[in-house]
């Protein structure tokens, strides 16, 4: 037997921190879910009905001093969890005229394959890998799963196997996890490794089992695995946890309802953001507890401490509604900065702009501001988008400046819109079109865009008569 000691680096997120990135991350119906649940948990949470002034006053929060000196420990700082700070966080009350002005506008909704694409753009890629990531891209479902084999990509983009299969198993990195399997097996091994779950009894059933899942009870597999049934009982709860198919519901505009997490508007000659949160609970401390941990009360011990408990809860709590509501609208406010020229000419004048240039203007890092983008929408005047709509790559032109990729798209439809109907455009004739305004575009990547916006080819455009 030996003893020793072993100096090992750990990472560990603080309560605190884990809180405030849930909160950040959430979209606002799903905020109003979690404050809901945290009301029915937490006795020293309580709604604020109505919005009330703002207050300064502290004399039925105020702790005698004379009678927390002797244990600062033990005592708590009422004055402080009850103060201004954490009553809650004002929303801008709606007018009248809002509802019908955007009544109707359409709701932005980012793809599956616009979603993928802009993680393949984080990376430094050669010409040929981009061209591969792209293909691969485009032949992945709205399930997420890959319709195509490495062998048969090979033969159709006439290269080898061996630079395609390397791409492919960046794009499986990507989220959703599991996006770029072939099958459900590969899917629920891929979600299984995510969640460190390799050499678990669940990864051997779905690896060598997947198709008897169906077929089988769980005493079956238990006894042809050899396994006692408690643990087959526990792993099959684990695989029927995962998802069905990588992308399950997400991509999809049915899925849920969309509800604008903020509200950008024009006051006067500036836009100003706010949140779109006046059906989120308004939260504060409830101050009748106080009593019950005061220094000399005749409370039992182990009820004080869980009323401590609780308290240190809600404060977290209300300091990570604080925090998102700061985080959410300089993000937004710094967006709108950035795509002021969209906001007052509209979205043929979107710019490229990436996370990366947002978070170094409000300091924050990347992770930040895509937990902000993923997800949620904003209220426009031009209608509903999702946040994750401004962020896009660029395409040059022959003056310098860049172009979105989804500006290019609309003046692609523009040019097809406009052509003669017994003489349509062919993908060439646009590239040259395009290519005479000074936009630098390959003319297979036009064909891609063209079938990105549902328009079909020349050919089957041509009316007659």
């Amino acid at each position: 037997m030996k003893l020793g000691l072993q100096l090992r680096l750990k990472q560990t997120l603080a309560p605190q921190l884990i809180q405030s990135l849930k909160m950040v991350q959430a979209p606002v119906l799903k905020l109003e879910q979690m404050l809901r649940m945290e009301l029915s948990t937490n006795p020293l949470l309580e709604e604020i009905e109505e919005l009330e002034p703002d207050t300064t006053e502290t004399t039925d929060t105020e702790v005698d001093l004379a009678e927390t000196k002797e244990s600062e420990t033990s005592e708590v700082d009422w004055d402080q969890f009850l103060s201004d700070d954490y009553e809650g966080y004002k929303v801008r009350e709606p007018r009248e005229e809002e509802e019908s002005r955007y009544e109707g506008g359409g709701v932005q909704i980012e793809s599956l394959y616009d979603h993928l694409l802009e993680q393949l753009n984080y990376f430094k890629l050669t010409e040929e890998q981009r061209l591969i990531g792209e293909y691969i891209i485009g032949n992945i479902d709205t399930h997420g799963y890959l319709t195509i084999s490495v062998a048969e990509m090979a033969k159709e983009l006439e290269i080898e196997e061996a630079p395609i299969d390397e791409v492919l198993q960046m794009i499986r990195t990507f989220d959703p996890t599991g996006v770029g399997s072939r099958d459900l097996r590969e899917s629920l091994l891929t979600q299984l490794r995510e969640n460190g779950l390799q050499d678990s009894l669940a990864y051997r059933i779905v690896d060598e089992h997947i198709s008897e899942l169906e077929k089988k009870s769980t005493l079956q597999i238990s006894r042809m695995m050899s396994v006692p049934f408690e643990r087959t009982q526990k792993a099959m709860e684990i695989i029927k946890g995962l998802s069905p198919a990588p992308t399950h519901g997400r991509f999809d505009s049915a899925a849920m309802p969309v509800a604008p997490d903020l509200v950008v508007d024009k006051v006067g000659d500036n836009y100003e953001v706010f949140l779109n949160d006046r059906n989120v609970p308004r939260l504060r401390i409830n101050s009748s507890y106080k009593q019950l941990i005061r220094r000399g009360s005749t409370t039992a011990q182990d009820t004080k401490a869980y009323v401590r408990s609780k308290l240190e809860q809600a404060r977290w709590l209300l300091n990570a509604l604080n925090q998102r509501r700061t985080t959410m609208i300089r993000v937004m406010t710094a967006i709108v900065e950035e795509q002021q020229e969209f906001f007052e000419k509209g979205q043929a004048f979107l710019k490229p702009l990436i996370m990366e240039d947002i978070a170094q203007i409000v300091d924050m890092n990347v992770a930040t501001i895509s937990r902000v983008a993923n997800g949620k929408y904003v209220q426009t005047p031009l209608g509903v988008y999702e946040i994750k709509y401004f962020f896009n790559t660029g395409i040059s032109r022959s003056d310098g400046e860049d172009m979105s990729k989804r500006s290019v798209k609309q003046r692609i439809a523009e040019i097809i819109g406009k052509e003669n109907a017994a003489e349509p455009l062919s993908d060439q004739e646009i590239f040259r079109q395009l290519n005479a305004e000074g936009i630098n575009l390959a003319r297979r990547t036009v064909t891609k865009y063209r079938e990105e916006l549902g328009i079909k080819a020349a050919r089957f455009r041509k009316t007659v008569g």
